[in-house]
C-alpha cells in the first residue's frame, strides 16, 4: 500500500518515532489517521465541472458559429484557442489551480487540463530562463504527451490496417466517415 504523506502523517511519524514504536505499530497509527477520500462526493464534482466546462465550450462553439458566422471547422478551431487561452490565463493568475480542487478531475478536460499543465511548468521555470527554463519544463510534459499520442496512433492504424485487410471491418464511405469526424 503507497502511503501519501502529509505534513501531519510526517508529524505523527516523528513522534512515534521518538516514542520508539515499531513499524507495524506505526502502519496501523498511520491507517487510524490517513485521510479517507469521499469518492461519490469527488465523482459528482468532477462529472458537474467538467460537464461546465464542456458546456463552456460547446457556447463558444455555437457563439462562433451563429453570431460570428464561422463554419464549423473554423468554429471548432476559435473554440479550442479560445478555452486554451482562458486556461492559461487563469492559470497565470492562480484561479485554475483553486478551480481543479474544487472540480476534482472535471477541471482536467482535456484540451484544459493540457493547457493547465503547460502554461503551470512555463511558469515554474520562468527563474531558469526562457531555453533551459521555460521551453524545457514544457518540452518535458508535452513530450510525453507528443510521445504517447505517436506510438497510440501507431498502434491503432496498425490495428486499423489488419482489421481492413483481413475483412474483419470495411473502410467507412465518405458520408460515414464526416458524420463520425463530426464534420457534417
Amino acid at each position: 500500500m503507497k502511503l501519501y504523506h502529509s505534513a501531519h502523517t510526517i508529524v505523527i511519524l516523528y513522534i512515534l518515532e521518538l516514542i520508539g514504536l515499531k513499524t507495524s505499530q506505526y502502519s496501523s497509527v498511520i491507517k487510524n489517521h490517513e485521510v479517507k477520500p469521499n469518492y461519490l462526493r469527488n465523482m459528482v464534482s468532477a462529472f458537474f465541472f467538467g460537464g461546465l466546462v464542456c458546456f463552456f465550450g460547446e457556447v463558444l462553439f455555437w457563439i462562433y458559429v451563429n453570431i460570428f458566422d464561422n463554419t464549423k471547422e473554423i468554429a471548432s478551431t476559435y473554440m479550442i484557442v479560445t478555452m486554451i487561452l482562458v486556461t492559461s490565463i487563469l492559470t497565470g493568475l492562480g484561479i485554475y489551480d483553486k478551480f481543479g480542487q474544487i472540480s476534482k478531475a472535471g477541471g482536467f478536460v482535456p484540451i484544459t487540463g493540457f493547457a493547465n499543465s503547460l502554461t503551470a511548468s512555463a511558469l515554474e521555470g520562468k527563474s531558469e530562463g526562457i531555453v533551459l527554463g521555460i521551453a524545457a519544463n514544457m518540452f518535458k510534459l508535452a513530450g510525453t504527451v507528443i510521445v504517447f499520442a505517436v506510438v497510440s496512433g501507431f498502434v491503432f492504424g496498425l490495428i486499423r490496417y489488419f482489421l481492413l485487410e483481413l475483412g474483419i471491418a470495411q473502410a467507412l464511405d465518405s458520408t460515414t466517415a464526416s458524420l463520425v469526424m463530426g464534420v457534417l
